[in-house]
């Protein structure tokens, strides 16, 4: 057994000051979901006068009770929806996660229809696409809860509504990869909107409620002069009845739920599996010290295997390669049963360091082990001893080694993530099965003063050559502005609100969320191709 020893000292006034710290950005981003839900239960008269359940409400009754759900970009679009951070409301307007039904673990899109009436939000499309990517990378059946008021035609941009295409393609992609799409249509699916539902294997709609048509009344009239009302044109019963659009007609949201489950009851379809390890040991150090570990300022050094000693089975960590490249951290663990290995950063990564990275990840690739990155790095090291000694050249290896990976990556931003660093700790770019952040994490090219400083010496040697003089007073606007720039976009209030990760989650919670989707992922390399060919084809 190889146990991490504890060397941190969680009564210091460095610990104290870190815990403080990272409990008030917990704070912050919890302050933010509430607003969110805060909104959307604003409309529970409304909802419950017309008999309908509000959307967190249908996805509590669609779960199976007592299960985890991993609810994924709760902070998306934040700040893009009103540039007010009092009164902005992140989420997109759509609630996604990962959740059990009827035994399935599922992929779930739920239109937050209590805000907006469920129109698309600025980020939503990104929001959406991602949920898609990682419902087909993860072989993931996906149940949507559809109530939309479609896009916001006062927020038209030709380039959502080309991009947004990709929503159905992938749609499309599910059902042809055998992975089942169910739909209950609470509401209104209009426009292109009803290729949202029509693009489903199972489509379950509610008497009274359903409305799914590509140009309502309104449109109808204006382009072809017909009159028809909105049941005539889009309800239900003559859906479910004439069009043949949809499958089942409920009485209400919680028959449409009951069907839904039923529905996923029925599939064939193999349940989450308990043959890991059953028993394995906690680590041997407590959760709560994540608090106090990591520095509010990036700049300060930080021994990331005291992180790893509170995240892996009994704090037992085999460490590979220690003596080399030593300010980056390689081994082996396992979290709840799941064998892992592990790659962090006690500083930036230079080329001995990027050349064991580079060994470790295909070694993990020949024994199908998978990658958890904890991104804690500056970057990867300049200067001319590190070009001499082969920086780009072991730094590509090891970028290359990321994206060649034939095992399950998966990102947590820890602290920094700078430049190609993160590139080569398999950054969202790369494109990792499931990304992660800490509250304090802070994700860019560079700091913010070292970018200002770097265009302070372009400009003044501009200056030089044309033999101008520089304005010290313009030059101290222009660095304070880049300055602002750079440290306004590379917090998580800001990159999760881009949807550059899939959430931000508090450290406490990294362990259980970590053996979650191991698990998913290891449930995906079981699903054999062949024993998914069955996507239902729509008459």
């Amino acid at each position: 057994m190889a146990l991490i020893e504890n060397t941190v000292a969680a009564g210091g006034a460095a610990f104290q000051a870190n815990r403080d710290g990272m409990l008030a950005l917990i704070g912050r981003m919890r302050m933010l979901e509430e607003r969110a839900r805060a909104a959307s239960a604003a409309a529970k008269d409304r909802f419950h006068q017309r008999g309908q359940l509000l959307p967190r409400e249908r996805v509590a009754l669609l779960l199976d009770p007592d299960t985890p759900f991993i609810e994924l970009s709760t902070l998306a679009g934040y700040m893009f929806d009103i540039p007010d951070a009092d009164k902005s409301i992140p989420g997109c307007g759509l609630i996604a996660g990962i959740g059990i039904v009827s035994g399935v673990r599922c992929m779930i899109s739920a239109s937050d229809s209590g805000i907006d009436a469920g129109a698309l939000q600025p980020m939503g499309l990104d929001k959406q696409l991602r949920v898609q990517e990682l419902a087909l990378e993860n072989k993931l059946p996906l149940v949507q809860l559809v109530e939309s008021a479609g896009a916001n035609l006062l927020r038209y941009r030709v380039e959502d509504f080309v991009r947004g295409g990709n929503i159905f393609r992938n749609l499309a992609r599910l059902s042809a990869a055998g992975l089942p799409v169910v739909t209950v249509t609470h509401g209104s699916s209009t426009a292109g909107g009803a290729y949202q539902t029509g693009l489903s294997d199972y489509i379950v709609m509610v008497r009274g409620r359903t409305r799914a048509f590509l140009a309502g009344p309104p449109l109808l009239k204006a382009a072809t002069g017909e009159i028809a009302t909105e049941e005539e044109l889009g309800g239900a019963e003559m859906h479910t009845g004439i069009s043949g659009l949809g499958d089942y007609l409920a009485e209400d949201d919680r028959d449409a739920l009951r069907i839904a489950r039923d529905i996923m009851a029925g599939l064939n379809w193999d349940r989450p599996s308990d043959d890991v390890a059953e028993s394995f040991a906690p680590p041997v150090y407590g959760a709560e010290d994540l608090l106090g570990i990591m520095p509010m300022d990036h700049k300060r050094p930080v021994d990331m295997r005291q992180v790893i000693a509170r995240l892996v089975d009994g704090s037992d960590f085999v460490a590979f390669g220690e003596n080399y490249g030593s300010a980056t951290i390689c081994g082996h663990a396992s979290i709840e049963g799941h064998p892992v290995g592990i790659i962090t950063n006690n500083g930036p990564l230079d080329p001995a360091g990027a050349n064991k990275a580079t060994h470790f990840i295909q070694a993990c690739c020949q024994s199908r082990t998978p990658l958890i990155y904890l991104n804690n790095t500056t970057g990867y090291m300049v200067g001319r001893a590190y070009e001499e000694g082969g920086m780009i050249k072991h730094g590509s290896k090891m970028i290359q080694a990321v994206t060649s990976a034939t095992v399950p990556q998966i990102t947590l931003y820890c602290g920094a993530s700078f430049g190609a660093g993160n590139y080569g700790m398999c950054g969202r770019g790369f494109h990792p099965r499931f990304c992660f952040s800490w509250p304090n994490a802070k994700t860019a090219v560079m700091g913010g003063e070292q970018a200002a400083e770097t265009m302070a010496i372009v400009t003044e040697a501009a200056a030089a050559r044309k033999g101008k003089p520089v304005d010290r007073e313009q030059l101290d606007k222009m660095k304070a502005k880049i300055t602002a720039v750079f440290d306004g976009q590379m917090d998580v209030f800001a990159t999760s609100a881009r949807v550059l990760d899939d959430g931000v989650i508090d450290p406490r919670d990294t362990r259980a969320v970590l053996a979650e989707v191991l698990a998913i992922c290891r449930e995906a390399e079981q699903r054999q191709p062949q024993a998914m060919q069955f996507a239902v084809a729509r008459p």
